[in-house]
């Protein structure tokens, strides 16, 4: 990847990640003012999911120019990358988020109501239609997931096969490039970049239609785990870099 292009991939991770903290404040600002406010709840769901589609947008346009770049970013830490499914997070760690709230909450509000100290109902904890939805949404996610990782492990097994093996095999130089070379790699890249692009249609469609079965409340409980959990797996791969003596990661 050019300097240039690098320097603005870099850019638009570290742009992510900031703007993730500032909607993290403003989505625990908002349940700690006002979660019944469902209005204000939902605006900020939504806003949330036009800033993912945002980043999206940006981070395709780069990978179009130097792909193999997302797949092992030097932006990430070392333990960011060992968890990268298709240059992100698989979709279907939303869902375990999601089970994880609705199992913690209903043992929350099953302790008060046996000591009869609850505050409220049972309303936020996952109905049994809401369950049978996000099931039937995370059999899908997962089928779409194996599909893509199919396609990806194809394409890598495609360097050992036609016509790269055999244009590695005519070179009178180790490493040289031609315009064959070229073509071949460009190819490559073609198809890891639609591969990258669906990847990331299949996170951001997920997380839309989980905030669309959730209710406001149970979606900003979501969004805030989502969060959360990217934010401090970033700060705990630093740490753990820097623990290790990795100090090269970029700022």
């Amino acid at each position: 990847m050019a300097s240039r292009d690098r320097e603005q991939s870099k850019c638009c991770f570290k742009e992510w990640m900031e703007l993730q903290e500032q909607d993290l404040s403003e989505l625990l600002q908002a349940l700690k003012l006002d979660p019944q406010n469902k209005d204000q709840l939902k605006h900020l769901a939504e806003k949330g999911i036009c800033h993912f589609q945002d980043y999206i947008n940006k981070r395709t346009q780069l990978a179009r120019r130097d792909v193999s770049a997302f797949f092992a970013p030097t932006w990430c830490t070392s333990w960011e990358n060992s968890l990268l499914w298709i240059a992100g997070c698989r979709p279907s760690l939303f869902f375990r988020l999601v089970y994880v709230l609705g199992g913690s909450k209903m043992e929350s509000k099953l302790s008060e109501f046996l000591q009869d100290t609850r505050e409220g109902s049972l309303g936020e904890v996952l109905t049994c239609s809401q369950l049978v939805v996000v099931n039937s949404l995370q059999s899908k996610t997962i089928r779409e997931e194996e599909r893509l990782t199919g396609e990806l492990a194809a394409l890598q097994e495609d360097i050992a096969d036609q016509p790269i093996a055999m244009i590695a095999k005519g070179l009178s130089q180790l490493g040289e490039m031609n315009r064959e070379v070229e073509e071949a790699l460009d190819e490559h890249g073609q198809a890891m970049v639609r591969i990258l692009e669906e990847a990331d249609q299949l996170r951001l469609n997920t997380v839309k239609e989980l905030v669309n079965i959730l209710t406001p409340l149970q979606a900003v409980d979501f969004l805030v785990a989502s969060k959360k959990l990217h934010l401090c797996v970033h700060k705990w791969g630093r740490n753990r870099d820097q623990k290790l003596g990795r100090e090269n990661l970029e700022d």
